[in-house]
């Protein structure tokens, strides 16, 4: 039991929450918290589900996306260790609005509303803290509207290249996202987004092997994205 509290604890600290609890709601927190796992792939929340926990990533990654119209996937953000979701569903009691999806074996800890309304109506610093969480997603939400409203899908796809990018051997960065991933995030089609990645891997901008795609000119993919070049 010690040794449970003890790994709830650590995780809390590298939440926005446990910082801004005095020691007795901190206390009354952690005995709140129920561990939950999850398998890669394994549905955690499905949009329209009533919604009444929040969920913290103890350890693992997370999938927030929605099914569109068209029966693909539109995903909205992927989550680490200390990221909470499902709040904008506790604060108003409504359903969820959104699919979440363990990207990795996740450990979670679930917090139900009636728990953490009660820390909220007695400390701003959390309300305001857990209100700049909600304002933050909405800002992301509104630049992902913008991005599909006024740049075309070459635009879209080397922004998230270029931002989802990290340092591979001899210091060329790598995408290892699949292509369904890509696809997901930049609200296209597979095959879409194919065709654009085989075009820039013909001229030379990216090379594609063993699933990884490694950014060789990353300059044109910048003026790609409409972003400063020499940044």
């Amino acid at each position: 039991m010690l040794e449970a509290r003890k790994d709830v604890e650590a995780a809390l600290r590298n939440s926005f929450i446990f910082p801004l609890l005095n020691p007795e709601e901190g206390d009354r927190f952690i005995r709140s918290a129920v561990p939950l796992v999850f398998s890669p792939g394994q549905a955690i929340v499905r949009m329209g589900d009533q919604g009444t926990s929040m969920l913290l990533v103890q350890a693992g990654e997370v999938r927030i996306s929605r099914p569109s119209p068209g029966g693909r996937l539109v995903i909205l953000n992927e989550l680490t260790a200390g990221s909470v979701f499902g709040e904008i569903a506790l604060l108003d009691g409504g359903p969820r609005s959104a699919d979440a999806t363990a990207i990795t074996t996740c450990h979670l800890l679930s917090f139900e509303r009636q728990a953490l309304m009660s820390l909220l109506r007695d400390n701003w610093a959390l309300t305001e803290a857990l209100l700049r969480i909600v304002c933050e997603r909405l800002r992301r939400s509104d630049d992902r509207a913008a991005d599909l409203a006024f740049f075309d899908l070459p635009s879209r796809l080397a922004k998230e290249l270029l931002a989802r990018a990290r340092s591979g051997p001899k210091g060329v960065a790598r995408v290892s996202d699949t292509q369904q991933t890509l696809a997901g995030l930049v609200g296209a089609s597979r095959e879409t987004v194919n065709r654009c990645l085989r075009k820039w891997q013909r001229q030379g901008v990216i090379a594609i092997a063993d699933g990884r795609i490694s950014l060789i000119d990353p300059a044109t993919l910048k003026r790609e994205a409409q972003l400063d070049a020499s940044a």
